[in-house]
């Protein structure tokens, strides 16, 4: 996949009748999805490139940085999922406060128009641009017909009684829900980090565990998880700790611990992508070692229990 920063690098040559999906993409959520499909599949039907935009920094953190929610994905997740969803080039605009001034249609004119070249451009049904988010889809198809390129929306998709959103997700994740969260997103929700070392106690009580260094910024609440671990692209069953490890004292720091069910390795420095299945319980002080080794054991039984329906 081709990636293409804005303003820095030039229009390629090979870009030709580029079909954008034009959005934030955090999550890349279902209606994300939908979206993406249609820009491949009117690509293919011209022999255009599917394209997709997005923005980093994430423009609330430039226009309204106290009001600006904890994004779902990292900007290297968010390509990586572009790109397994079929885009062939992403276009990254590089979101400032000059920008964000800018009327709609200097938007329009400087970067889909002056810079790609658009022949096609695909958002969400509530799409806003522009200074004070003042454009809105029908000002972008009025402007695509003065521009030359076709605009076109999707309608809200839907799961069960949920408006798919990025927001709702958002609000979903930091409230533990995170089989509801998998649900909208059609993927659990993950992190990616670095395992680093940790205090060793998992090791001390039978349960080894993998400590994660992560640069996402929305966590789940403190809690038992069900969660997958992917190490060198092999999907592992496991179970994580979020939170302070209250049996051994008050700790300050918010640590994130996964034990690796059936798992033998070293995992020290690797990459990994960390997947939260089900909440299990919240994190609570023991009396004893004892008392804390009989619950994890429990809990790895009820995870054990999960993965083999699921078939991890």
């Amino acid at each position: 996949m081709d990636v293409l920063h804005f303003p820095d690098d030039p229009r390629p040559p090979w870009l030709v009748h580029p079909v954008l999906a034009l959005g934030n993409f955090d999550g890349l959520h279902r209606g994300h999805l939908k979206i993406i499909e249609r820009v491949k599949r009117g690509a293919a039907e011209h022999g255009g490139v599917p394209m997709a935009m997005t923005f980093d920094p994430h423009p609330p953190r430039i226009v309204r940085p106290d009001k600006a929610p904890p994004l779902l994905m990292t900007i290297g997740q968010r390509l990586g999922e572009l790109e397994r969803a079929g885009i062939r080039c992403v276009a990254v605009v590089r979101f400032t406060e000059a920008m964000s001034r800018w009327e709609p249609e200097t938007f329009v004119r400087t970067v889909l128009v002056e810079w790609l070249r658009v022949a096609e451009v695909w958002v969400g049904a509530n799409f806003l641009f522009g200074h004070e988010r003042s454009g809105n889809f029908s000002l972008l198809r009025t402007l695509g017909q003065r521009f030359g390129f076709r605009a076109e929306k999707i309608d809200p998709v839907r799961y069960k009684e949920f408006v798919v959103s990025s927001t709702r997700i958002r609000r979903l994740v930091a409230e533990g829900r995170v089989d509801e969260a998998g649900a909208l997103l059609g993927h659990p929700y993950g992190l990616v980090g670095t395992v680093v070392e940790g205090s060793h106690r998992g090791r001390e009580l039978g349960f080894p565990t993998a400590n994660l260094e992560t640069l996402n910024e929305l966590i789940p609440p403190h809690g038992v998880y069900a969660t997958t671990l992917t190490v060198d692209g092999v999907v592992h069953a496991a179970v994580t700790n979020v939170g302070v490890n209250p049996t051994f004292g008050s700790g300050s720091a918010t640590t994130i611990e996964t034990h690796v069910l059936r798992y033998e390795g070293e995992l020290y420095g690797k990459p990994v992508q960390l997947a939260f299945v089900l909440r299990l319980r919240d994190e609570r002080r023991f009396d004893d070692v004892d008392g804390l080794k009989a619950q994890i054991e429990a809990d790895c039984r009820r995870a054990e229990r999960l993965f083999a329906r699921l078939s991890v």
